[in-house]
Order: structure tokens, then sequence, then C-alpha cells
């Protein structure tokens, strides 16, 4: 994996996207990619999961010298990932270009592979923080509990609402169908002592 401080073009800060795990609430994680070089450098940013993230802007045109501040949302999620841990992944691509080169209107081919072009690609990990039981985010924290352990504090909440709804809609169809018995059996022992 190639890291920022690698690339002879772009640096990019941090070298892994973190992003803070709550369920159903989006997460931010700035990343800011500087051009190291006295030429315009094109950027484009990919990622293996296009569904889950939002990334603005993923393509764009850094002037020599300059920097961008790249906001990547991870959409809200509606369950843990197993163990915390994220296979998902981002490529950074980058290219020198025109000083007139528009960020708007960049050639289709702008990062294609081609010979005798200058491409660097930096590839950028996903790292997913647990949050604590009052909602920070602790590096120190993360590296030493065990976030499956919170998975198992949701799933057994869950299940154990899930499970009193379940009991409550038991009782009430039992107690409607003995009712129902009860009135049957009842509605018809009269009349057999009468007709006897």
């Amino acid at each position: 994996m190639a890291s920022g401080g690698g690339n002879k073009l772009v640096s990019v800060d941090p070298e892994e996207l973190r992003f803070p795990f709550e369920l159903e609430k989006p997460s931010l994680c700035d990343l800011k990619i500087s051009n190291t070089t006295d030429k315009n450098v094109a950027f484009k940013v990919k990622t293996t999961s296009p569904k889950k993230y939002f990334v603005r802007p993923n393509t764009g045109v850094i002037q020599p010298r300059g920097s961008c501040i790249i906001r990547v949302t991870l959409q809200a999620q509606l369950e843990y990932p197993p163990d915390m841990q994220c296979r998902d992944k981002f490529l950074l691509q980058s290219t020198p270009v025109p000083a007139d080169a528009d960020s708007e209107a960049l050639p289709q081919n702008t990062f294609s592979k081609e010979p005798g072009k200058q491409l660097e690609e930096c590839k950028l990990k996903v790292v997913y923080i647990a949050r604590t039981a009052q909602g920070n985010s602790d590096d120190n924290l993360k590296q030493n509990s065990d976030p499956s352990s919170d998975t198992l504090k949701k799933r057994n909440q869950n299940k154990s609402s899930g499970f009193s709804i379940k009991l409550a809609i038991a009782a009430g169809l039992i107690g409607i169908i003995v009712g129902l018995i009860l009135k049957l059996v009842l509605a018809s022992s009269p009349t057999e002592a009468v007709a006897e």
C-alpha cells in the first residue's frame, strides 16, 4: 500500500480515513491533499464501496504548492460491521495537467494508465472508531476495548425488546383463544341440560 508520504505529486493527510462509528448516524472525515510540485495536479478519488461514502469533491485540480480539503462522509449504517473491521479502501489518483486545465471539464482519459504518462496512486485504508458510552471516540479506548461487546449489547437490547413484544402478542392471542373456548363451552352446556 502506498502512503501519502511516498507520492511525488501530492501529499495526503491523514494517510488513513478514520470514522467515528455510530449506528444510524453519518460520520465525516476530512482529507487534505497538498500539491508538492510547481505544476497543476489533477486528482480523482475512488472507493471500493461507492454506495457507502459521499466524497466531495471527488475530482479537481490543485494549483502549484496549493492544497484541497476533501470531505468524505460515511453514510448512516444500520448494523455494525463484524468486529468493527472495515475492508473498504480509497484510491487517490493524481497526475500533472496543463495550467489552463478546468477541474469541471477534465478529459475522460486524464486518469487512464498510458505509457509515458505520470499517474500516481495512493491507497487509503478505512478505520472505524468505536464510540464510547458517552459518545466520544478515543484511540486508546479503541485499542484496549473489545468493540464486539458494544455490538453484543446492541443485539441483546434489540432481542430483549423484540422478545417482550412477541411475548405480549402471544399472551394476548392465547387469552383470546381461551376466552372463545370458554364462551363456547359455557354457551353449549346450558342448552344440553335443557334438552335432557
